[in-house]
């Protein structure tokens, strides 16, 4: 890689961030395009973040991707804000201009995006999805399905007051008939699905796998694990073997970053099957 003055420079803030695979996922695409640009891994403890955003803005970097814990103060220290951070409640993207901070969330048009590609577009139009977990990722995923024409979608809880805080912010901004169940109503609404989105951190690496029967769904429908370290997670193993379509999460993590490369660096960049390869081998070193 060759700097010179007028490189673009930007990067992902987190704490801890040395995990992150956007470094080598942006790295990928500056090298495949010939750039003279740099990603780089910012690691800033959360008391530092307002600050630290401010020098590299300031600085001339142009911009940063926000991992855990600092999306909501991302969200909350912008100037401006896109609608899918609005609905998200965080930001996962923040772009330095002239006038100031702009953020946005790309999970949603990333989700978008790898629940197309395997799907199909308009697969999800006035269909039923259910959505397990009341997180940020559930948030991005209500979004999205909401932009992908499905009709309903059942968020299923584990805290209840989780679920029920996320159905009041969100729902009311969707087109979609959103409703929350417990855990225990899982086999009723799984048996008209077309898709299930595990949102939660259930079957990754160090996390307990999610303990939920498969039987229910049926033939046709989906199942999405936005986890992508286990690639294979548990979930997708029993889906699987039960012949249903399976989605894992490292298309998320590709697709949600192509957004993001276009605002730093002005190039749109494709996901391909070669930037995949390099992921997986990095997961599996």
């Amino acid at each position: 890689m060759n700097l010179t003055g007028s490189a673009k420079i930007a990067g992902i803030a987190g704490w801890p961030v040395a995990h992150s695979l956007s470094p080598l996922l942006h790295g990928h695409w500056i090298e495949e395009y010939g750039l003279d640009a740099a990603y780089v891994p910012f690691a800033i403890q959360p008391e530092d973040f307002r600050d630290a955003v401010e020098g590299l803005r300031l600085a001339g970097v142009k911009g940063l991707n926000v991992t855990v814990p600092h999306k909501q103060t991302a969200f909350a220290m912008a100037d401006e804000t896109g609608r899918r951070a609005k609905v998200a409640g965080a930001a996962n993207l923040l772009v330095f201009r002239k006038g100031g901070i702009f953020a946005d969330n790309t999970d949603n048009p990333g989700l978008i995006a790898t629940l197309d590609a395997a799907m199909g577009a308009g697969a999800m139009k006035s269909k039923t999805a259910v959505i397990l977990g009341a997180g940020g990722m559930a948030r991005a995923a209500l979004c999205a399905l909401d932009e992908m024409g499905t009709a309903k979608i059942v968020l299923l809880a584990r805290t209840p007051s989780r679920g029920e805080a996320l159905m009041r912010e969100v729902a009311p901004m969707l087109a979609a008939e959103v409703s929350m169940a417990g855990f225990a109503t899982w086999e009723k609404v799984a048996s008209g699905a077309r898709l299930v989105v595990n949102a939660t951190s259930a079957g990754m690496n160090g996390f307990p796998p999610l303990d939920l029967p498969l039987e229910a769904l049926p033939a046709s429908a989906a199942v999405f694990d936005a986890v992508y370290n286990p690639l294979r997670t548990d979930l997708l193993v029993r889906a699987e073997r039960r012949g249903l379509q399976t989605i894992d999460g490292l298309g998320l993590l590709m697709h949600q970053a192509v957004p993001s490369f276009e605002a730093f660096f002005g190039v749109r960049p494709l996901v391909t099957a070669a930037l995949r390869q390099e992921l997986e081998k990095a997961l599996h070193a």
